[in-house]
């Protein structure tokens, strides 16, 4: 079985996939805490650096493209 991935609340561990696993069946692991965004968006920091970019007044970031090609 491939890793699964949950999140724990309220004293229990919820997959956030479905499991083959039967039905109460007793299963061991060494839970590995993976940072999260206090709000749960793991993509914020991306598109405010998007954002950023399409602030910045350039309108054709193709035109530039290789710029920094040797």
């Amino acid at each position: 079985m491939s890793k699964v991935r949950a999140i724990y609340e309220k004293g229990v561990f919820r997959p956030l996939e479905a499991v083959s696993l039967p039905e109460n069946c007793e299963v061991v692991f060494e839970p590995q805490v993976v940072k999260r965004h206090s709000d749960g968006k793991p993509f914020d920091g991306v598109y405010a650096v998007l954002a950023e970019r399409y602030e910045s007044g350039e309108t054709d970031v193709a035109a530039r493209h290789d710029e920094n090609q040797p």
